[in-house]
């Protein structure tokens, strides 16, 4: 899928996620208030995206997601729909996740930009918070 296709099947509200936090994959309040509207944390943002191109993922948090070999298998290079993983350490947990959209560019909800968002690899590198790049997850289909 090129990247122009899979960003224009984002719902135009999509774009206005605000970021949240407490928001996260398996938290209270997204069980109490499914979807965007009430804001996302970069992983429930990321999963939100794959389900609506047909790819479900479990409310994993990152360092679950690292982890899985069941689900998920960790590629050296990303295609669209894959899930970037990015930390200040390389260490997976707590780290930074967003969903590639196309070569060397990812769609992703940060707190630093408030509402979704594309940048590209050197984006990423150019903030330490986001510096390392822990790897790319695919996930299983069918």
């Amino acid at each position: 899928m090129s990247e122009e296709k899979l960003l224009a099947g984002i719902p135009e509200t999509w774009w206005s996620t605000p970021y949240a936090g407490a928001r996260f994959p398996g938290a209270r309040s997204v069980k109490e208030n499914p979807g965007l509207v009430a804001g996302a944390n970069c992983q429930l943002f990321a999963y939100e995206v794959l389900r609506l191109y047909g790819i479900d993922v479990p409310a994993w948090r990152s360092s679950e997601l690292w982890d899985d070999t069941g689900r998920t298998v960790r590629v050296s290079e990303a295609e669209p729909l894959d899930l970037a993983l990015f930390n200040a350490t390389e260490n997976a947990w707590g780290a930074h996740v967003g969903v590639v959209v196309g070569e060397r560019r990812v769609l992703h909800l940060s707190a630093e930009v408030g509402h979704p968002a594309v940048w590209s690899m050197a984006d990423f590198a150019a903030r330490d918070r986001y510096r390392n790049l822990i790897g790319f997850k695919r996930a299983r289909r069918g």
